[in-house]
């Protein structure tokens, strides 16, 4: 059997082979990648966990927007060759940006020195703020979009608590990501002793974690609300 980790990942797996089982981890919207046929029971030789909740586009926008209460426009940053699908998150995106009256700009990049004219453009407007969607080429560029971000005072919320809150990044929301390895064992343990895929459904995040870098945001010049910092599960000082 076959363990498989991210969206791109799992897709070239798949081209290779559809009887070899395989336990996919992090993985967006496995029914409209084609890996299974629905989720509690997955009708192939694939099974695993995802990161989908299509709830959590909608969560980003309203936790940038009461972080930084002047955000009036949002870019959506990804690499289309490698994001999760954005039709996961666009629905709850669109209806808390509509609730908030934001405007919401896709804003697709395909090499890393495309980044900073995303996050140039929106520095061009105080009201500018930027969600770093999950994406495998914004996890590779982390760093660099933290500083841009950072140089060009733009708020910006992400996806993911590890990496982009701790290189300095102002606001993360979203599963852990290296929970499914441990959660991925017993699955695999299964297999290997005849379990079929088809009869294991497809897991998603149970757990979400909100980290908030105050320094970021005193950078900023943003004032996080108390209200706001105790439903944090991390606060970086």
């Amino acid at each position: 059997m076959i363990v498989g980790q991210s969206t791109a990942v799992v897709a070239a797996l798949v081209r290779e082979t559809r009887t070899i089982p395989i336990v996919f981890i992090n993985v967006g919207d496995p029914i409209g990648s084609g890996f299974v046929a629905n989720l509690s029971r997955p009708d192939g030789n694939l099974t695993g966990f995802t990161t989908d909740n299509s709830e959590l586009g909608g969560k980003w926008v309203e936790l940038l927007k009461a972080i930084a209460p002047n955000t009036m426009r949002v870019a959506l940053l990804f690499n289309p060759a490698t994001v999760v699908p954005l039709k996961t998150f666009m629905p709850s995106v669109h209806a808390a940006a509509s609730s908030l009256a934001i405007q919401v700009d896709p804003a697709p990049v395909h090499a890393k020195d495309e980044i900073e004219v995303v996050i140039a453009a929106q520095a061009g407007d105080a009201r500018g703020g930027l969600i770093v969607m999950p994406d495998p080429f914004n996890a590779t560029n982390d760093e660099q979009i933290v500083q841009l971000a950072a140089a060009y005072r733009v708020p910006a919320i992400y996806y993911r608590r590890s990496n982009y809150a701790e290189l300095g990044g102002l606001i993360a929301y979203g599963s852990d990501f290296a929970e499914q390895f441990p959660e991925a064992a017993p699955y695999v343990d299964r297999i290997l002793k005849g379990a079929k895929p088809a009869d294991l459904p497809v897991q998603g995040p149970t757990k979400f974690y909100l980290v908030i870098n105050l320094k970021a945001a005193k950078a900023l010049g943003l004032s996080v609300p108390l209200s706001m910092q105790q439903l944090a599960d991390e606060v970086i000082e």
